[in-house]
C-alpha cells in the first residue's frame, strides 16, 4: 500500500470529522448563512494564495526535471480554484483585497509555509496533500448524497466533486509517495494539516 493510502486511512477520523461538521452539512442543503460563506470565500482565498507558495517553494527545491513540471501543474491547479473564488466574490460582495487572516488561517499557513522553507520536499507534501484528498472526498460525498441546483451552494460542490480536482488529488499523493518515507515527521505533517482543515471549518461555521 503507498504511503499516500496509509496515511489517509489513519487520518480518515478527522475527514469524516470535517464531513460531518455543521459547515460541511451547510454547504451540502444550502443551509450556511450566506454570512458564513462570504467569510469562508475570503479566508479561502487568502489561504490558497499561501498554499500555492508553498507549491512554489516546492517546485525550487525539487530534486528532478519531472518534479518541475508536476509542481507547475499544481499550482496552474491553485489559480483555477483562485479564478473560482473571485467569481464567488464578485457574487457574494466579498472585497478579498481587504480580507484579513483569521487565527485558524494563519495557523494552516504559517505551518504550511514554514514546512516548505524548512523541511523536505516530502515533508511539505506530506503537510499538503490532506488538503486535495480531504476536498475531494468532500466533494465526492457531498455529491453523492444529492447536489440540488437550487442549493446556492452547489457550485462549490460540484468543483470538488469533479474528477479534474481528484486527479490533483491523485498527482500530489504520487508526489509524496516519491519523496516521503514513512517518518514520524512525515505523519506529524499530515495529521496536523489534516486538524487545521477542521479547525478551519470551526471558525469559518462560528456564526452559523
Amino acid at each position: 500500500m503507498s504511503l499516500a493510502r496509509v496515511l489517509w486511512e489513519e487520518n480518515v477520523d478527522l475527514a469524516r470529522a470535517a464531513l460531518g461538521h455543521r459547515f460541511a452539512r451547510g454547504l451540502a442543503d444550502g443551509t450556511l448563512p450566506i454570512e458564513s460563506f462570504r467569510e469562508y470565500v475570503g479566508q479561502d482565498a487568502f489561504f490558497l494564495e499561501a498554499f500555492a507558495r508553498a507549491y512554489a517553494l516546492a517546485l525550487a527545491r525539487g530534486p528532478d526535471r519531472e518534479s518541475l513540471h508536476e509542481f507547475a501543474g499544481l499550482i496552474s491547479g491553485v489559480l483555477e480554484e483562485l479564478g473560482l473564488h473571485g467569481q464567488y466574490a464578485a457574487e457574494w460582495r466579498v472585497r478579498l483585497e481587504d480580507v484579513s487572516p483569521g487565527e485558524a488561517t494563519l495557523a494552516y499557513t504559517d505551518f504550511l509555509l514554514s514546512t516548505a522553507t524548512l523541511k523536505s520536499v516530502g515533508e511539505t507534501c506530506a503537510a499538503m496533500t490532506p488538503c486535495m484528498r480531504l476536498y475531494a472526498f468532500l466533494g465526492r460525498s457531498l455529491a453523492e448524497e444529492g447536489n440540488r441546483e437550487d442549493n446556492p451552494y452547489s457550485a462549490w460542490v460540484s468543483t470538488y466533486a469533479d474528477p479534474g480536482f481528484e486527479d490533483l488529488a491523485v498527482k500530489l499523493e504520487g508526489l509524496l509517495d516519491r519523496y516521503a518515507t514513512d517518518t514520524p515527521a512525515i505523519r506529524y505533517a499530515y495529521r496536523r494539516a489534516m486538524a487545521l482543515e477542521v479547525a478551519f471549518f470551526e471558525a469559518n461555521a462560528r456564526p452559523f
